[in-house]
């Protein structure tokens, strides 16, 4: 018989250590349910940066955009300047070879421009298709955190099942006990009935009608003590039952820790994905603004190929001009071979008549010329 301990009852080391361990597991219960809601938290945070790193993104890719758009109004200026390069080219042949260089400067540059552009609409796919990726990870970290949540919830509510389990243990362990007192004291009663018997026993010739009563009281009472007994061992049977389970509600609690433990993995799992994601998505924001910078250098080469094709054009001579246009006449006559004759009037010299007579008149080593001559007289005049 157990001894009796106040309120409570008698105990049991079973079911008092059962009951200490549900009560362990139900704090460690909520404090991993606290970790997970932590693990989820965090994970909506590394969320949110990603949605904001997505953002910015979206900002360089259409930054990209606006600097391609550029490069292809450049292209189309270097191709002018490689028209007017060309039309140069007819006009002179030094001028031709300068503006034939030129020309391909500029294709070249239009090329660079094209590949840049190209290079820029590419980065800038590359940049929407990380801002995709980083959108569903966002999305599967925010899966977790709620699935962390629902993890958190379940194992709150283990651990308060573990707890009322607790609380029906202790009671049915009370129970126990009061009816275990209550089988003692109808056992003291059955003891006192007993010795009663016998004093009647011994009176019964005094009084068999006593002793016939106290006979009748002993076995009343010896069946209320069987009663009690049985009451006894219907409780400790529910104790047994509810010390079970509380058993299998801190089984439950511990699943469901290990089931935080499994969500806060995956939400850790989530953001790291995220935090990759957002890496991707500077690296392709990196390679668009060093697209974007190639582009914005050919655009300048083009410029500066369109700015030599005009100095070119400018220094050159035009056909339309008929050489007015020359820098030094003087220097142009010499280079051509060409003497002071070429700037005197025609009527400078001897007609092809006048030319005629000429060769016919009188030439200076002639004798009759008139310093060869004295003084004299001739037919016709005085000489």
């Amino acid at each position: 018989m157990g001894i009796f301990r106040g309120t409570g009852g008698t105990g049991d080391a079973t079911t008092d250590a059962t009951a200490s361990q549900v009560g362990i597991d139900a704090v460690t219960a909520s404090t991993k349910a606290n970790e997970a809601a932590s693990s989820a938290t965090a994970a909506a945070n590394s969320a949110t940066a990603a949605a904001a790193s997505a953002s910015s993104i979206s900002g360089d890719v259409a930054a990209t955009a606006a600097n391609a758009t550029a490069s292809s109004a450049s292209a189309t200026a270097a191709a002018a300047s490689a028209t007017a390069a060309a039309a140069s080219e007819t006009a002179s042949g030094t001028s031709e070879t300068n503006a034939a260089t030129s020309a391909t400067n500029a294709a070249t540059s239009a090329t660079n421009a094209g590949t840049s552009e190209t290079n820029a609409a590419t980065s800038a796919t590359t940049a929407t298709t990380k801002a995709t990726e980083a959108a569903t990870s966002a999305t599967a970290a925010a899966t977790s955190e709620t699935n962390s949540g629902t993890s958190a919830t379940n194992a709150a509510t283990s651990a308060t099942n573990a707890g009322t389990s607790e609380t029906n243990a202790a009671t049915s362990a009370t129970n126990a006990g009061t009816s275990e007192t209550n089988a003692a004291t109808s056992a003291t009663a059955s003891a006192t009935s007993a010795t009663n018997a016998g004093t009647s026993e011994t009176n019964a010739a005094s009084s068999a009608t006593g002793a016939a009563t106290s006979a009748t009281t002993a076995t009343t009472k010896a069946t209320e003590a069987a009663t009690s007994a049985t009451s006894a061992a219907t409780s400790a049977t529910t104790a047994t039952t509810k010390a079970s389970e509380a058993a299998t509600s801190a089984t439950n609690a511990a699943t469901s820790e290990t089931n935080a433990a499994t969500s806060a993995t995956a939400a850790a799992t989530s953001a790291t994905n995220a935090g990759t994601s957002e890496t991707n998505a500077a690296t392709s924001a990196t390679n668009a603004s060093n697209s974007a910078t190639a582009a914005a250098s050919s655009a300048t080469a083009a410029a500066s190929s369109a700015s030599s094709a005009a100095a070119t054009l400018a220094a050159s001579a035009l056909k339309a001009n008929n050489l007015s246009d020359l820098a030094d006449a003087a220097t142009a006559r010499t280079n051509l071979g060409l003497g002071t004759a070429a700037t005197t009037a025609a009527s400078a010299y001897a007609t092809s008549a006048q030319g005629a007579l000429a060769d016919s008149a009188l030439q200076s080593n002639s004798t009759l010329n008139a310093t060869n001559m004295t003084t004299g007289t001739l037919s016709g005049g005085t000489y």
